[in-house]
């Protein structure tokens, strides 16, 4: 049965975020959420960057951006929340300010269902304080992301992800075996051998990130 979104519109007490990265997993949400649904964003494309705050490790994460043409398009969850858990997702999202949208720029993939007339944000990551330094993307953490959109989107969105996201060619270390990133996930055995064949050609390094200091 859908989800009537009509009885948020009347609720004082709700929010919405798009996630288009590891905010598609449920599985890492550490709030109360009161509903997700499949949605897109427009205006918007989505690459890995350096860490703008202190890291201990050398890492990268995924970031939203304005973009240049208006077709541009993200796939995602939209999160519905309560605004007291708005603290604890901003301490999740470091590094990140948390953007208002229109809601204009907002549509949900279910057909027949509107957007209640709620606030909307995306958390855009701030630009790193120094550039040029070699980073890298955590197995564990995409894991999570790709095991999200298995989940919302299926095969077609994992393959999806990984094609209209910029800096793919950023190293990706492998920390399967001792997961760095703090949310990370369990994959089935169908789910593995996916995420694995559909980053087979992406850049993979083995041994361990150095800490910063």
């Amino acid at each position: 049965m859908a989800y009537d979104l009509t009885t948020l519109a009347a609720r004082k007490d709700v929010v919405a975020y798009f996630g288009y990265g590891s905010l598609v997993n449920a599985h890492t949400h550490r709030t109360h959420v009161i509903h997700c649904e499949r949605a897109h964003l427009s205006g918007f494309g989505r690459r890995w960057q350096e860490r703008s705050d202190r890291s201990r490790y050398p890492v990268s994460f995924l970031s939203a951006y304005h973009a240049d043409h208006g077709a541009a398009e993200l796939s995602g969850l939209l999160v519905f929340d309560h605004v007291e858990s708005l603290p604890s997702v901003d301490e999740r999202e470091h590094g990140y300010d948390r953007v208002r949208l229109d809601r204009s720029q907002l549509r949900l993939a279910r057909e027949g269902a509107d957007l209640p007339d709620l606030p909307y944000y995306v958390y855009v990551a701030r630009p790193p304080a120094r550039g040029g330094t070699q980073h890298h993307i955590l197995q564990s953490y995409l894991d999570a992301v790709l095991q999200g959109y298995l989940h919302q989107f299926g095969e077609p969105g994992a393959r999806g992800f990984v094609k209209s996201t910029a800096a793919f060619d950023t190293p990706i270390v492998r920390d399967r075996a001792s997961p760095l990133y703090p949310r990370s996930v369990k994959l089935a055995p169908d789910e593995l051998a996916l995420i694995d064949e559909v980053t087979a050609d992406l850049n993979h390094v083995d041994g361990f990130l150095q800490r910063q200091g």
